[in-house]
């Protein structure tokens, strides 16, 4: 086979669109599978503007054509390729789809820059996407009824109202408690996390005292540092930083971010609670701790879902790798940023912004 059939071969039989356009915005040549997506045969298609073509928007649906967003503009202005980027493609309602694309800088046959799109079409991908997250949802929702019903009986247990209890079956009693806790509350981050990736992300924002916010938190998560011998302590100026948030939200993030720093500071240490000004529109809180500090090469993952260190102390402490991508969910729906300091055997600080009450109804 010369070296070319077989490139030919693979651009007709490739389940991918692709798709060639010149630095005049004009489409000069596609393959097969996109003369299918685009709903017009090859000989149409070509020599047609790329604006009226491809008519390529962000999934928000705003138009990239004209832009700086423009992912033919960006290649051939940066003469680098584009990997991985999802955007809508198609003129024609009816042949407008969600695509995972590449753009990649080619040289045409008589001269000048052009660009060629390898599109790879994301409806299958939403779609099983899309019942996979339902059935997860399904699953938590049905779990969550008889997890509570076990942890209210271990909790009459508990107190005494089946008859007094020895203090090893005390004892025991606490463990099958904080378990199903645990279990309750991993529940309740995936029901969260799918519910988000589905559209139904609820905030209630109002006016909310950070101070009070801060000791909730810290009287709730008390038992736990206790427990680990660790110190809480609150630096929050006065007068009180004043948020305009979602108090729930905003509560689980810190105790997000409270608890993992207990759980990674030895015993003797402190965790930190504090809010600075960072503009007029935004204060700056963060958590530090003195523990343990996260190396650098998961530095990269520390926000990723259900992500787990190959650290010793990773398999020794546990988690199951929400609570900090939860945290910049809510952060970035609030219109704040998150991020982390950290240094090893010394400690980590996790930050973010939070939006002040300016009077908003």
């Amino acid at each position: 086979m010369s070296d070319h059939l077989y490139l030919d071969s693979l651009i007709v039989n490739t389940p991918n669109a692709i798709i060639a356009v010149d630095s005049h915005f004009h489409v000069f040549d596609i393959n097969p599978v996109a003369a299918t997506v685009l709903g017009q045969p090859r000989e149409q298609a070509i020599g047609q503007p790329c604006t009226q073509l491809l008519n390529c928007r962000n999934l928000n649906g705003t138009m990239l054509c004209g832009t700086s967003s423009c992912p033919l503009t960006r290649v051939i202005q940066q003469k680098q390729a584009i990997a991985h980027e999802e955007i809508i493609i198609g003129g024609d309602p009816d042949h407008s789809r969600e695509f995972i694309v590449s753009v990649t800088p080619v040289d045409q046959q008589y001269g000048g820059a052009g660009v060629v799109f390898i599109a790879n079409d994301m409806s299958t991908v939403k779609v099983a996407n899309r019942v996979r997250a339902n059935f997860v949802s399904m699953v938590s929702h049905e779990l969550r009824t008889p997890l509570n019903s076990v942890h209210g009986f271990i909790d009459l247990l508990l107190q005494g109202h089946m008859g007094e209890l020895t203090a090893e079956q005390h004892k025991y009693l606490g463990y099958a408690q904080e378990g199903v806790q645990q279990l309750v509350s991993i529940v309740e981050d995936i029901l969260f996390m799918t519910r988000s990736d589905s559209g139904q992300f609820e905030m209630k924002r109002q006016k909310v005292n950070f101070h009070v916010l801060a000791k909730q938190v810290t009287n709730s998560l008390h038992p736990q540092a206790l427990k680990a011998a660790v110190v809480l302590k609150k630096d929050i100026p006065s007068p009180t930083p004043i948020l305009y948030a979602d108090p729930q939200r905003m509560k689980q993030v810190m105790n997000n971010l409270v608890t993992n720093a207990i759980k990674f500071t030895p015993p003797g240490g402190t965790v930190t609670i504090r809010a600075r000004p960072h503009n007029e529109q935004f204060v700056i809180i963060s958590v530090s701790d003195t523990g343990y500090g996260i190396p650098v090469e998961d530095w990269p993952h520390v926000f990723e879902r259900f992500y787990q260190s190959n650290h010793a102390l990773q398999s020794k402490m546990g988690g199951y790798g929400l609570g900090l991508p939860i945290a910049r969910l809510i952060i970035e729906q609030h219109g704040g940023e998150i991020g982390f300091d950290s240094v090893l055997d010394k400690g980590t600080t996790f930050y973010f912004t939070a939006p002040l009450f300016a009077g908003q109804s």
